[in-house]
């Protein structure tokens, strides 16, 4: 739930903060007050397109602030993605989001006081908010849009039978495209693996073996001093050893062995000397090890200039490699395995094109039996949906109006195509083989006509209406904002639209913008935003309306008249018709 809205620098409003709660509010105004701005600060606070030309130039930024207060339901999820981002939701599960958009376009979303991709906002957006505006009237014209509502309205489980068909639908497409590729590329794929093969070939033979070019290099290094190498090896160790072609060489070791035992000698005296006399026992060990070493080292030079020989040529025959194929021999190593990968790519005999065309002709028919048990469940959804949208429509002033949902076949058109029970073949893409289409039948005898041709601008909006209180029966985001969706609606149908929005409002936090004062007095909370005389939004621009101020706000929503008995009147007389409905419910 949407707890409280901060709008700085966004169009006509300087600065206005919306106090919400739960229920029913309403937000109303003057044409040209900033009820758009409220409408397009809720879009940019979630995540949407950033417009910098709704930027005040004074400030040059805008700045949309909200605090979100998450339902247990939701909690978990949305903390998990914006722990990813590194922010984190309040103890009382209360999140902090806010959008800053400059005038030269530049945009910026915290979470939590974190800096944080837009993407997040959207993202949280997706889960707690939905906005319903006249553009989305015109969206639910289009037959993606009707699918898609259908498809909701289903649940859980058949969203994961979608799922599943998506999936399958790729991996048939991808084995499809792959082998027509084959089939329509095979000279030059062949042609590429020739060359790869004969590369693949000169490297085999070499047979070149990770980091043996620096190993060689080493190699080479050592043959090459040999002498220079033994001569300082052999010093070394008659330094430290004593044994040598003299007699009167004195040796570190025993050198070493006699410091200890002198400093031994006197340990009773002082413990220091016996402290160093341990640590003279450990060099005198280290450097015999040296020693070992040393002596190992001297017996493993070997000055055979065949050895020499045969890895000048080693090295050669790695050099031919390395300026073929990569800069060292561990980059020859990785070409030769990605080349080894891409053969198999490239691969166009008999028996692989058998496989993958078996291969195809097993996918293809479980996305035909897929699209089958799909079209089944869309079928059955329809039909509810239908019945649920039609009890809907009863009640806001259409009571004969009946919508049909009609779940037909995808035209053919040449592309890829799934068999159907009559026998004919159907197109099929990512979302399955049917078409979805929503009909209104306005009043008995009319013809059943899609959306788009047979509802009026106020049938329309009452049918989204009626669509959003059915999805609100079967789970959906918490919030939900309605952008003057009773448009083209009087009389009798906006106070029904007005019981319809109460209604919803019993379970979820609601706010509407409206023009009209019969859906304006079923509200829980009203604002009013107003301009001042310079015509601008100040900070009490936006202000809660109650009592006689609601009454009169209402007037002026009824007449024009604020100030008027009579029209404060009628509206009071508005105000209990409302509460005397919402009690009754």
């Amino acid at each position: 739930m949407l707890e409280e809205l901060r709008i700085t620098g966004l169009g006509v409003i300087e600065d206005a903060t919306l106090p919400l709660g739960p229920g029913l509010t309403v937000i109303t105004g003057e044409t040209g007050a900033g009820k758009t701005m409220v409408v397009t600060s809720l879009g940019l606070l979630f995540g949407g397109r950033a417009d910098a030309g709704r930027v005040r130039a004074d400030p040059g930024r805008a700045t949309v602030d909200g605090r979100v207060k998450l339902p247990a339901h939701l909690r978990a999820a949305v903390e998990s993605r914006i722990l990813d981002a590194g922010a984190e939701v309040d103890d009382d599960g209360t999140l902090l989001m806010s959008r800053t958009l400059t005038a030269e376009g530049r945009s910026r979303a915290h979470v939590g006081g974190r800096t944080v991709p837009v993407a997040v906002l959207a993202e949280v957006g997706e889960r707690v908010f939905a906005l319903h505006g006249q553009s989305d009237q015109l969206r639910l014209l289009r037959p993606a849009e009707q699918r898609a509502a259908l498809d909701r309205y289903a649940g859980p489980e058949h969203e994961k039978l979608l799922g599943r068909f998506a999936e399958l639908y790729t991996r048939w497409r991808a084995v499809e495209d792959d082998l027509a590729d084959r089939r329509a590329n095979a000279r030059q794929r062949s042609q590429e693996a020739d060359l790869l093969r004969l590369g693949l070939d000169e490297i085999s033979r070499v047979d070149p073996q990770p980091g043996e070019d620096e190993l060689l290099r080493e190699e080479a290094q050592r043959l090459e001093h040999v002498e220079g190498l033994r001569s300082a090896a052999q010093l070394a160790h008659v330094s430290l050893t004593g044994t040598g072609d003299g007699d009167d060489v004195t040796d570190v070791l025993s050198l070493l062995s006699t410091a200890r035992r002198t400093l031994e000698a006197q340990t009773s005296v002082d413990r220091v000397l016996g402290e160093l006399a341990a640590r003279l026992d450990e060099v005198a060990t280290l450097a015999g090890d040296v020693s070992t070493e040393l002596g190992s080292y001297l017996a493993s030079l070997d000055a055979d200039p065949g050895r020499l020989q045969e890895v000048y040529e080693r090295r050669a025959a790695l050099r031919t490699l390395t300026r073929k194929y990569a800069e060292d021999v561990d980059g020859v190593v990785a070409w030769a395995d990605r080349a080894r990968t891409k053969l198999g790519e490239l691969d166009t005999s008999d028996e692989l094109l058998e496989e993958l065309d078996k291969e195809r002709r097993r996918l293809h028919g479980e996305v035909a039996e897929v699209a089958a048990t799909l079209s089944a469940a869309r079928q059955e959804a329809a039909g509810r949906f239908a019945a649920d949208v039609t009890v809907e429509l009863a009640g806001l002033a259409m009571p004969h109006a009946r919508i049909h949902v009609v779940v037909g076949p995808k035209p053919a058109g040449g592309g890829p195509t799934v068999p159907t029970a009559d026998g004919t073949d159907a197109g099929v893409g990512p979302d399955g083989a049917d078409d979805i289409e929503l009909r209104l039948l306005p009043h008995p005898g009319a013809p059943a006509q899609p959306l788009q041709k047979g509802a009026s601008g106020g049938e329309l909006s009452r049918v989204m209406l009626a669509i959003e209180v059915v999805f609100a029966g079967v789970g959906g985001p918490p919030t939900l904002v309605f952008d003057e969706v009773d448009a083209g609606v009087g009389g009798t149908a906006a106070v029904e639209i007005g019981k319809r929005l109460a209604r919803l409002a019993r379970d979820h936090q609601v706010l509407v913008v409206t023009h009209l004062p019969q859906v304006a007095a079923f509200a829980d909370r009203h604002l009013v935003v107003a301009k001042d005389t310079g015509g601008a939004v100040t900070t009490s621009g936006v202000r809660v309306v109650e009592h006689t101020d609601r009454a009169r706000e209402l007037a002026r929503m009824l007449a024009g008249l604020p100030d008027s008995d009579l029209g404060i009147a009628h509206a009071e007389e508005l105000l209990s018709v409302a509460d005397r409905e919402k009690s009754h419910h």
